[in-house]
């Protein structure tokens, strides 16, 4: 579990495809390792992955092809800036929402501007999730924990305040860039028992 308060100062140090399997080792901040063990969660980009490996500044995970085929990590290289999150700990302040880690679908950059201080982003996304992004509702990019501003049909709205464009990869996104989304998780319960009440 997850709140979706990221750090952005991670990259890819190595990158093994084969087929739909990827071995990645992760470069970060040693203190974000402190206290690490084997079995680890780690969002990586919002994914959840498991630790199987590590020193004192890097981390090795494995992806399974679901993950290849539903994330962004296919398209990865080596030296791409990655946002991640070690799991909640019990009595920890839950700042973010909560983030399971378990990405829903892509989702597509098609307009990016500057509204004064901020970064204002649209995004195209599978009709399928239609239900479950709501104006005011939350959703996690690439592991961020976002207020959904405006939705029109299958595209939505959010806004990088500065510390959000510091601190993740967010602000590098060009328009067709692709990104990890989960919605909501008790917008997907909401929506499901709506479905079958019909």
């Amino acid at each position: 579990m997850f709140s979706g308060l990221v750090r952005g100062d991670a990259q890819i140090a190595q990158l093994d495809k084969k087929d739909q399997t990827i071995k990645l080792i992760v470069k970060c901040a040693p203190d974000f390792l402190q206290n690490v063990k084997i079995g680890d969660s780690i969002a990586i980009n919002g994914t959840c992955l498991t630790v199987e490996s590590f020193t004192t500044d890097s981390f090795q995970v494995t992806m399974m092809p679901q993950t290849f085929k539903k994330t962004i990590f296919k398209d990865s290289n080596v030296g791409d800036q990655l946002n991640v999150e070690r799991s909640l700990e019990v009595g920890q302040r839950l700042e973010g929402h909560i983030v399971t880690g378990h990405i829903d679908d892509l989702a597509t950059v098609t307009q990016k501007k500057i509204n004064e201080n901020a970064i204002e982003i649209w995004l195209e996304f599978p009709p399928r999730l239609q239900k479950q992004i709501v104006a005011q509702g939350s959703i996690a990019i690439n592991g961020v924990s976002l207020t959904v501003m405006d939705t029109e049909k299958n595209q939505f709205s959010v806004g990088l305040i500065p510390h959000t464009q510091d601190e993740t990869n967010l602000s590098k996104l060009k328009i067709g860039s692709e990104v990890n989304i989960e919605t909501d998780i008790l917008g997907k319960y909401v929506s499901k028992n709506l479905e079958k009440s019909n």
